[in-house]
């Protein structure tokens, strides 16, 4: 992780450490910071305005919670901007407002590249499966507890509707 010095780029070695850095060792909130950087000197305006909106977000949650966010909590503010940006996108559209609906994929596409690796709908039936039989849930009912053993295995991994969707279809079945 940087240490927040401006020599401590990927390139050198961190003065705390006596590893080098890598894009991969710097956490998500410094990554965000290099990539504004380099919309900025790329003068790329739709991909700056997009980094700017999600730093001010992470931001406005640091101070309301008078933390730091860690990259798990950095992912639940961009999830919750994606979410916020696909409904924005479905009012645009049913309003006929397609310029609109084509700046809000843009905004999306820029905060998806700081997710983690998706999961496939394979995959997610798979987990599914697994914590339906885990938790000994046998009907709809019991929803709430496979819900609360996948939600931390799936946390920005996997959109959370797709994921009710399939235990609803699981317990129905």
């Amino acid at each position: 992780m940087a240490c927040g010095f401006a020599i401590c780029t990927p390139e050198f070695y961190c003065h705390v450490s006596t590893w080098p850095l890598r894009e991969h060792d710097m956490s998500l909130k410094v990554r965000i910071s290099d990539d504004m950087k380099s919309a900025m000197k790329a003068k790329d305006t739709e991909r700056l305005a997009a980094i700017r909106l999600l730093m001010a977000a992470i931001k406005q949650k640091e101070v309301d919670e008078r933390i730091e966010l860690d990259d798990a909590a950095i992912v639940v503010v961009i999830d919750k901007m994606l979410k916020q940006r696909r409904d924005s996108i479905s009012q645009y559209e049913a309003a006929q407002r397609q310029d609109l609906a084509d700046k809000e994929k843009a905004e999306m596409t820029v905060l998806m590249a700081y997710m983690p690796q998706q999961l496939s709908e394979a995959e997610i039936d798979e987990l599914v499966a697994k914590a339906v039989v885990d938790s000994g849930a046998a009907s709809m009912q019991d929803m709430g507890k496979v819900m609360g053993l996948l939600r931390p295995q799936l946390a920005g991994r996997a959109d959370m509707a797709l994921v009710s969707a399939r235990i609803k279809a699981r317990l129905t079945a």
